[in-house]
């Protein structure tokens, strides 16, 4: 078993927090990563995985259990189901980022716009990542499971991981715990076969953050490009300089809320409906098309075939949607300023974005967690709303 000497997770963790755990095993190799977790689970102890540390927040005392860390990496492309598609089965602990430059590469496309986010492919569908439009639940086919509760390694596809805005049933969300436990082992992945050519982006998210009018022609390339310099205006890519980057990325979600809850908010704060994606283009799965124009694009359309009309309509029905509101808008709004410090402390909003709490240098956790608190309970003040940490908490309360 590849046991190390522990390293302290302030070292490993994006936020730079975390005390030192009582053991370490890095896991470079499939092999090593299903046995490692077996022991640990047979011992019946604490136990953490850790992929690159970048949606973590951890307690300043140290870890009294077993760390592992997943090292594996690799990627096999595979055939796909359908024409005009790749398949790309990819180790847990491969870079998430390196993934995407190789899809761009290889001119496979749907991922692009998550260019920059940093982490491992593994840990992609446990919150099920995304960007501008483009989330993991789009392209995701499957996933290599090993169980807690059994040992037992399986493939689950992704229909059965309960997908959803930054979620899934293997994440512990703040006060839960996670639905099915286990960890991921490889995940596959299937991708349009686009090339290097220019087309138009299909996505309005996509291009309202590139500024591309609808046929606008690009390559993926040059999407990866742009959405990269995006980011690093937003401290959102890893930069040792810069200390904006040292933090979770967006520590608190954007908000779900109910349309009428959000008729409750500002009319000048964003917000976006709780739905994919379907905008037409060329990276558009067939079944989506079919599935959307079989319902009339969501918008409820009734269909009476001519030998069965009577002369009656029935009404409408009126769904509530959710919604996404800008949790970013609501803490500016709630008086926070881009690098706002409680006094005497290390930590602070990021200079560039309001969403991220960042580790300005030797802030505590307990420093990191105040701040939130704070945060948190103006804005609930303000908005009556309370928001929900988006990183995975351990040994550390809000």
């Amino acid at each position: 078993m590849p046991e190390v000497d522990p390293i302290p997770l302030s070292q490993l963790t994006t936020l730079r927090t975390g005390g030192t755990p009582a053991r370490m095993i890095d896991a470079h190799t499939y092999d090593e990563l299903v046995d490692a977790m077996r022991e640990v689970w047979a011992e019946d102890a604490d136990w953490l995985v850790l992929g690159g540390g970048s949606n973590l927040f951890v307690g300043d005392d140290p870890f009294e259990g077993t760390v592992v860390r997943v090292l594996t990496e690799g990627i096999e492309r595979m055939p796909a189901s359908r024409p005009g598609f790749a398949r790309l089965k990819v180790q847990a602990g491969h870079d998430w980022d390196h993934l995407v430059a190789y899809a761009v590469e290889q001119g496979l496309a749907g991922i692009e716009g998550t260019s920059g986010i940093p982490g491992t492919v593994g840990a992609a569908p446990v919150q099920n990542i995304g960007a501008y439009g483009q989330e993991i639940v789009q392209t995701l086919v499957e996933v290599e499971l090993i169980d807690e509760r059994t040992g037992a390694v399986s493939v689950v596809p992704a229909a059965e991981l309960g997908l959803g805005f930054r979620t899934s049933v293997l994440k512990a969300h703040y006060g839960s715990v996670a639905r099915r436990s286990g960890v991921i082992l490889s995940v596959t992945l299937e991708l349009p076969e686009v090339g290097q050519v220019a087309r138009p982006v299909a996505g309005t998210q996509l291009r309202t953050a590139l500024r591309l009018e609808p046929q606008e022609a690009v390559t993926l390339a040059w999407i990866r490009q742009r959405i990269l310099e995006i980011r690093a205006s937003k401290g959102m890519v890893l930069d040792a300089d810069d200390p904006d980057t040292s933090s979770a990325g967006s520590f608190f979600q954007n908000a779900i809320v109910s349309e009428k809850f959000a008729r409750t908010l500002p009319p000048e704060c964003p917000r976006w409906p709780v739905t994919p994606d379907l905008d037409p283009g060329p990276t558009r799965p067939e079944a989506l098309r079919d599935a959307s124009a079989a319902r009339g694009e969501g918008e409820g359309m009734l269909v009476i075939p001519l030998e069965r009309f009577d002369g009656y309509i029935p009404p409408t029905a009126t769904i509530e949607r959710d919604v996404k509101v800008s949790s970013a808008w609501l803490i500016e709004q709630s008086g926070f300023r881009k690098g706002f410090k409680l006094p005497r402390s290390r930590a602070g909003l990021s200079t560039k974005h309001a969403l991220a709490l960042t580790n300005r240098g030797g802030a505590t956790a307990g420093e990191l967690a105040e701040l939130a608190r704070y945060i948190r309970g103006r804005v609930q003040s303000e908005f009556g709303l309370l928001l929900q940490p988006e990183p995975v908490l351990v040994g550390v309360e809000l």
